[in-house]
């Protein structure tokens, strides 16, 4: 994969990362990096030198999609609601067959295609796509008791011992959220009561007077994001490596259930608007499915 494509798709995943409601994981998932991605993120420092080429350009990407978009998608996100969440759903959509292969793909190899088709093999397999279908509509469910609106900026405060724990801690648990298909990181600083500020400190960086202010609040919630990170890709690469099918399988659950929380409905305000949420959603949709 070409250094300007992880970079774009680094960006694309990095945006949604800052809408609440919508999962940086999911996307991950939607260009069929996801196995590559839990492989790459790793403590193991020859194992990220060997995998520079990869992880360099999707995490500058991510991170200049979250600094340089943040403002743009909360626009985007608050005068055009239904167009930005018809594009994720398409996406969405457009994964969906890929990951089912996943989850039914034989393993081991070897397997022949009556093992594969056996009752025993498919039950076990829809358990653990009913346990991830169950967890995202739970949560989906605490998204609607929420909501999902960005709130306004606020006053960056002065960073104390306890806001630095509680903006760790927050970080860390955002991050492994961020790692799982269909579950959102931003909703769960949302949730967790930082978002708006660490949304206040990204913007306030960028300015002369503030920007050591914002470095001192972003620094705590940088290092519980790398935290989570690292812990949270560790785990599920292990998942993978050990129970494929069913780690797919759970995945696949999530993703087929995050259509709850992203799917806005069609309150349409006009047909011209209607026609513009049918155009998102088909290229949402051809760029998950084509785009591998």
């Amino acid at each position: 994969m070409s250094i300007i494509k992880l970079f774009l798709i680094g960006i694309i995943i990095g945006i949604a990362n800052v809408i609440p409601g919508v999962s940086g994981g999911t996307l991950i998932v939607v260009f069929n990096i996801y196995d590559k991605f839990m492989e790459s993120i790793t403590l193991n420092v020859k194992k990220l030198w060997a995998n520079k080429a990869f992880l360099t350009p999707l995490l500058l990407g991510m991170v200049f999609g979250i600094l340089v978009f943040s403002k743009l998608i909360s626009y985007l996100y608050d005068n055009f609601p239904l167009q930005t969440f018809y594009v994720f759903t398409g996406l969405i959509l457009g994964c969906i067959p890929l990951i089912a292969g996943y989850a039914w793909k034989t393993e081991p190899a070897g397997e022949n295609e009556s093992e594969k088709k056996s009752p025993a093999r498919i039950a076990v397999l829809a358990v653990f796509f009913i346990l991830g279908l169950a967890a995202i509509l739970y949560f989906a469910y605490i998204k609607s008791r929420m909501g999902t609106s960005v709130p306004d900026t606020q006053e960056i405060p002065g960073i104390s011992p306890l806001l630095a724990l509680k903006l760790f801690l927050a970080g860390l648990l955002a991050a492994v959220a961020m790692v799982i298909p269909g579950i959102s990181g931003s909703l769960l600083l949302l949730i967790l009561g930082v978002y708006t500020l660490i949304l206040s400190s990204i913007g306030a960086f960028f300015v002369p007077d503030t920007m050591i202010k914002s470095a001192l609040v972003l620094m705590p919630f940088a290092l519980g994001v790398l935290s989570g990170i690292l812990g949270g890709s560790r785990l599920i690469s292990i998942l993978l490596k050990k129970f494929k099918n069913q780690t797919y399988s759970v995945i696949l659950g999530l993703i087929v259930g995050s259509l709850a929380v992203t799917f806005p409905g069609v309150g349409f305000e006009s047909a011209s608007q209607c026609v513009a949420c049918i155009l998102c959603l088909i290229a949402g949709t051809s760029l998950a499915f084509f785009g591998k």
